[in-house]
C-alpha cells in the first residue's frame, strides 16, 4: 500500500471511530506512519477538501494541530454544499474530486459520473484556453449538479 493510501485510510479511520471529527498533530500521526509530516499536508491537502465534504481547520506551532471534520450533509443540501463550494474556476482533477466524493456519499449513480466526468475533462473542453476552460468547467458542473438536485 502507497504511504498517501495508508495515511488517508488511517485519517478515514479515525474519523469513523471519533464519529466524523478528529484532531491529530501532524508531526506524531507521520512518526507513527513513518513518514515525513509534509506527505501528510499532501494528502489532507487533496483528499479532504470542502468540495469533498470535510472541514480542515490548522494551527501551527508548539501546541498545533490539524481537525478534520465531515460534513453532514445528504441528499440535496450535499450537492447545493458543493455546487456552493465551487467557485469560479476548477480544474479537471478539482471535477474529478468533486464527482468521486457524490459517487462515494451516493447521490450520483454511474451513469451521471460517466457523464459528468466526460463533461468535464480536458479533452472534451480542449478547443477552450485556459483560464476559460476553468470557468466554463467550473460552470458547466454547477449546472449539471443542479439538474442532480
Amino acid at each position: 500500500m502507497r504511504v498517501t493510501e495508508q495515511i488517508a485510510d488511517t485519517l478515514l479511520r479515525l474519523l469513523e471511530e471519533q464519529g466524523g471529527a478528529v484532531r491529530i498533530q501532524r508531526n506524531d500521526l507521520a512518526s507513527r506512519l513513518g513518514c515525513v509530516p509534509s506527505q501528510i499536508n499532501y494528502v489532507i491537502s487533496s483528499r479532504f477538501t470542502r468540495e469533498q465534504g470535510y472541514i480542515v481547520e490548522s494551527r501551527r506551532g508548539g501546541g498545533g494541530f490539524i481537525q478534520i471534520a465531515r460534513i453532514e450533509c445528504t441528499g440535496p443540501s450535499l450537492i447545493m454544499h458543493v455546487v456552493n463550494s465551487i467557485g469560479q474556476n476548477l480544474d479537471e482533477g478539482g471535477a474529478r474530486g468533486l464527482i468521486q466524493g457524490l459517487y462515494e456519499a451516493g447521490q450520483l449513480n454511474e451513469g451521471q459520473v460517466r457523464l459528468l466526468l466526460a463533461a468535464s475533462a480536458d479533452r472534451s473542453l480542449s478547443d477552450i484556453a485556459e483560464p476559460a476552460r476553468q470557468r466554463l468547467r467550473a460552470n458547466l458542473m454547477k449546472s449539471m449538479l443542479l439538474q442532480v438536485v
